[in-house]
Formats: structure tokens, C-alpha cells, sequence
């Protein structure tokens, strides 16, 4: 599929979180030079996946470094799952409710955001700034004949978005409507920035990797025809003992989506894959490598193929003393 004439192709990349000297690492060996403050490119242009805040040891570089490309016009941006919580746990909720902000500040949201209110702790007005542009985020791009979204393509729930918000972003009012239970603005952000979750059986916990207790498991969108927990499970945390086989219930199956083989090629993040980066299938790749757990911050090079190519994958490995820096 031709491209735009000002561009020969996209670089894709996955969720940086805070990783802010990988990721500049990762634009030079793309070939972008830094030019009056903007990583910049010839003839291509990048694509954020989102998550680029919490957890690492550069936060404020990297909101900087993506945020300045795409107030240049040189990157595009779809909002994450982090950036919406953050959006979320800054607000304060509508007179009448009963907590104070429309995301808890509990023990787990805190910990969540706390490196990144750490590392903005002296720059208030910039954090206020980065607030606004997360808003200003669209949810889901098409863009030149490819898919990209945070999480989960919808097809159906994003044609509804797009038709109350067809510019892919939500202002206050969404936002507000989204912490609601039920509403269809709390279905919009859960699916396309953090996809489905299956919730596991009573009694059945994950500790996970992050030191998290989970109740439920991440799922893919990619098996037609699904019969078990092993066919859809997406994440590195392995599933307790046996539930692999566990076959899904009609209700289970019905909670899952569809991405079908002949849909334009399809970008994700959010799911904490491992190893060298692999397609799950030819018009899908998820770019998130778990950077900021010492993985690889990985990119894909689209020159507008239908078919997509492993070999097109590029990435830079994040030492752990890099980390820790």
C-alpha cells in the first residue's frame, strides 16, 4: 500500500515507561537526529504506543522527547493505560462523590504513579502541562492503512467511540463518565487500553512478576474460535496449575473480541512479552518487550506492507545498570 508523499514509512514503538535514555538510543539507531530539540527523521515519522510514564528512572525525558516530536509534527501518539490513570488519579471527582479523586488514591494506585509525581515533584507546571496533552491523546489511529491502539482493537465498541468521538479523543466529561461501572465511556477505556480481562475463578489468584495479586488474566484477540483459558492467556505470569485446560464458558467466550486475518495490519503495546520479538500473527505485532523490567524497547519498521515482517523489528536491550542509573 503506497504511503503519504511525505513519508516513506512509520516507526513504531512500544512502552517506553520512563526509559528515557533507552529510548533515545532506540530513535539514533533509527537513524533520528535531534535537531533544534526534536528527534527528527528525513522521510519517516513514529508511532507511541502509549505507557510512556511510571515506573523507570527517566520519566521526564521520555514524555519530553515524545511529546516534542509530536508537537512537530515528526510523531503521532495513542494514549495508554498509564497515561489514562494518571489523568484518572489527578482529577478531582464531580461535587457529590464519595472519594475525593475520580481514580482512589489507594495503596496500589499510589504505588503505581509514585515515581512519576516523584520525578515531577519540583516541576509542577510542566506535570500540569503533560496532564493536558495526555487528554489531548486520541484513543486509536488509522493511519496510511495500519492499526493502532493502546491494548485491544474493537471493532465494534471503536465505531461506536468514533461516532460520539471521531477524532479518536475524549475530553472531561468522558473522562468523568469513564470511572462510572457500566457506562459506555468505562467500556471504551478498559477495552482499548488495557483489553480483557478474564477474571479467574473464586479463590484463584496470581502473584505476579510486579509484585502484584491479580484476580484476573490478561487475554489476546487473535483466536477465532477459542475453547480453552491456554487458547486466549497474554502475559508473562503463568496461569495457576491446570487452568490452562480449562475450557471457557459461552459467558467467558462472550467477554472476548475478534481481530480478523484480513484486517489491516494491527499495532499494539501493554502486554509484557518476552524474548526476542516475534509476531503472533502476519497483520498483528505487539511491541511492548518489557523495557522497563531490563527487556528490549522495541520498534517496528512500516514501509505499508499488509503482511507483516519479524525481520522489520528493531530494538535495544536495556542493561540493568541502566536501570538503576
Amino acid at each position: 500500500m503506497a504511503l503519504g508523499d511525505a513519508v516513506d514509512g512509520y516507526d513504531l514503538i512500544g512502552d517506553v515507561h520512563g526509559c528515557g535514555r533507552t529510548l533515545v538510543r532506540l530513535l539514533e539507531k533509527l537513524g533520528y537526529r535531534e535537531e533544534a530539540g526534536v528527534y527528527r527523521h528525513p522521510r519517516r515519522r513514529v508511532v507511541f504506543l502509549g505507557d510512556l510514564i511510571d515506573r523507570g528512572p527517566r520519566i521526564r525525558l521520555a514524555v519530553s522527547v515524545a511529546k516534542r516530536m509530536v508537537e512537530a509534527g515528526e510523531a503521532h501518539i495513542v494514549m495508554g493505560n498509564h497515561e489514562y490513570n494518571a489523568l484518572a488519579y489527578c482529577h478531582p471527582s464531580p461535587p457529590g462523590s464519595t472519594q475525593a479523586w475520580l481514580r482512589s488514591h489507594s495503596p496500589r494506585n499510589n504505588r503505581i504513579i509514585e515515581r512519576t509525581l516523584a520525578q515531577y515533584h519540583q516541576h509542577p507546571l510542566e506535570w500540569e502541562r503533560c496532564l493536558e496533552w495526555f487528554l489531548d491523546m486520541p484513543l486509536c489511529l488509522e493511519l496510511d492503512g495500519m492499526r493502532v491502539v493502546h491494548a485491544c482493537w474493537d471493532e465494534a465498541l471503536i465505531d461506536a467511540f468514533l461516532a460520539r468521538c471521531p477524532d479518536g479523543r475524549i475530553d472531561r466529561d468522558f473522562l468523568i463518565e469513564s470511572t462510572q461501572p457500566g457506562t459506555f465511556a468505562q467500556r471504551v477505556m478498559d477495552r482499548l487500553t488495557r483489553g480483557t480481562q478474564m477474571p479467574l475463578p473464586p479463590g484463584v489468584e496470581i502473584r505476579s512478576g510486579d509484585g502484584f495479586t491479580r484476580r484476573a488474566f490478561r487475554t489476546h484477540f487473535w483466536c477465532r474460535e477459542p475453547a480453552t483459558y491456554g487458547d486466549v492467556v497474554f502475559q508473562p505470569d503463568n496461569l495457576p496449575d491446570g487452568l490452562e485446560d480449562r475450557a471457557l464458558s459461552d459467558a467467558e467466550r462472550d467477554r472476548l473480541t475478534w481481530y480478523p486475518e484480513s484486517s489491516p495490519p494491527l499495532f499494539v503495546g501493554h502486554y509484557w512479552c518476552k524474548g526476542v520479538p516475534a509476531l503472533p500473527r502476519a497483520n498483528i505485532a505487539c511491541l511492548d518487550y518489557s523495557a522497563v523490567k531490563y527487556g528490549r524497547l522495541v520498534a517496528y519498521r512500516w514501509d505499508g506492507e499488509r503482511q507483516l515482517d519479524a525481520d522489520r523489528f528493531v530494538w535495544v536491550d536495556v542493561a540493568r545498570e541502566g536501570i538503576a542509573d
